[in-house]
């Protein structure tokens, strides 16, 4: 393909609730999305990064800026390209890889679309709709809490995903296994809230039960998963650490994870997280597909992934009225619990024109 030019758009997405982590509380999603024009087709990329470095270091001002002055035009000088050509082309530029990843999904996107062919069959999925779980922030009491997720199993979610911190995380888990017993699929991601010195406390959650505990230390302390996953029974799952394919080999091998949480945006794009998803199948690891709050156009992408053979567990892959009450595109809803894997070229959904100018904030066209 050739690229003609690349539209930069930022978008307000009101959340239905407040979302609450570890790191901050999130009322609205300031979203960039790109479209990338191409003498055969268009494609849609969405950069996950939040508005602040909160989650990471990356935040939407730079990742629009690092687009604009550096990724897009050392991509556009490459002439013809594909998107296994993305990575390469943009490696000299260290970091960034959320602003990598959204490049890389609309070339891929364009490049599908162009050709007929669906992101899952692509990508190598096996099934046609994936289990979804949902994500549960912090609450103001245990009551509220135990409301929330009342209403999460009610609407059939299959996993339950509390988010902790120190202050809330026994109680509140407690709570919520008395409340709906040991059949309900539940576990909690710290967000880097924890150190070392807090292995104790946390080995007060091996009574529950739970799937996993994500990302209980701090991202580089790799190391100290290994030693936690020794004195805790609760299987330990990597998110924030796990920024590679290497990354992910490096930690199974240490025995700082027995669980892969993969994000397309943290690794660089849905090329390096089919890798992930690779490396850990060969490890025997189960992977499942993590969420940023993402609109309709990340999502779909995202249940693509997960439809691969190695994603044996429910993903943050929640239908859209979950943080949106109207979204960019038609609504995933679910259905027994599952969300159906689009089978369209591309990423099989498209911007709804009214919905995404009610929206949008700022756009800039690159002409290339």
């Amino acid at each position: 393909m050739k690229l003609s030019g690349v539209e930069l758009r930022r978008i307000q997405m009101p959340l239905v609730a407040p979302f609450r982590t570890s790191f901050g509380t999130e009322t609205s999603r300031d979203v960039l999305l790109l479209r990338v024009v191409t003498g055969e087709a268009e494609g849609w990329g969405e950069c996950v990064a939040l508005s602040g470095p909160l989650y990471s270091s990356e935040y939407v001002d730079a990742a629009a800026d690092v687009l604009s002055r550096f990724l897009i035009p050392a991509l556009a000088a490459h002439g013809r390209l594909d998107a296994n050509a993305v990575a390469p082309a943009l490696a000299p530029f260290k970091g960034h890889r959320m602003a990598k990843a959204a490049l890389e999904m609309a070339v891929l996107d364009a490049e599908l679309r162009a050709e007929g062919r669906s992101m899952a069959r692509e990508l190598g999925a096996v099934r046609d709709r994936v289990p979804c779980g949902v994500s549960v922030g912090i609450m103001s009491s245990v009551g509220e809490l135990l409301d929330a997720v009342g209403g999460y199993v009610d609407a059939g979610y299959v996993r339950v995903k509390l988010k902790i911190q120190p202050g809330w995380d026994v109680e509140p888990v407690r709570a919520v296994r008395e409340r709906f017993g040991d059949d309900v699929l539940l576990q909690v991601d710290a967000n880097t809230a924890y150190t070392r010195a807090d292995t104790r406390h946390l080995a007060r959650l091996d009574p529950f039960g739970l799937l996993l505990i994500e990302q209980p230390l701090d991202e580089e302390d790799v190391l100290g998963h290994a030693e936690l996953a020794k004195v805790i029974s609760t299987p330990v799952c990597l998110d924030e650490s796990i920024t590679s394919a290497r990354a992910a080999a490096d930690a199974i091998s240490l025995g700082a994870c027995a669980i892969v949480n993969v994000k397309p945006g943290r690794v660089g794009g849905y090329l390096e997280a089919r890798r992930v998803h690779d490396v850990c199948a060969a490890h025997g690891v189960p992977v499942w597909c993590g969420g940023m709050l993402e609109t309709g156009l990340g999502r779909a992408a995202n249940v693509a992934l997960a439809a691969l053979p190695g994603f044996t567990l429910p993903g943050d892959t929640s239908a859209s009225d979950r943080y949106y009450r109207t979204d960019i595109t038609a609504p995933f809803v679910l259905e027994d619990g599952h969300l159906p894997v689009p089978a369209a070229p591309g990423i099989g959904v498209e911007p709804i024109p009214g919905e995404l100018e009610a929206v949008t904030t700022k756009t800039q066209w690159l002409s290339l």
